[in-house]
């Protein structure tokens, strides 16, 4: 994984290489996760989430939420803060 700013590069199983932005980190039940934007994403393009595992300093591992309950929670949890800077704007 390359990083610079909010950005990120993954690379996939069979070794293609993508860009995604970091739109937010956020803690739900004592875990990390990540929500990425692919950079080349149309408007109707989702989100990805991905859980954060720290490995050593400055170090992480993105593994991909494969529990529906954990996925959302999380989705849940962004839709809170999502509603919540809505309000703020108002």
């Amino acid at each position: 994984m390359e990083e610079k700013e909010n950005f990120i590069t993954l690379v996939d199983e069979e070794g293609k290489e993508e860009e995604f932005e970091i739109l937010m980190t956020l803690d739900v039940e004592d875990k990390e996760y990540a929500i990425l934007l692919a950079v080349d994403a149309d408007e109707d393009d989702e989100a990805y989430i991905f859980r954060i595992v720290s490995e050593e300093e400055d170090e992480y591992t993105l593994i991909a939420i494969e529990d529906d309950e954990e996925y959302e929670n999380v989705v849940a949890a962004y839709d809170a803060i999502m509603e919540a800077e809505d309000g703020d704007e108002e």
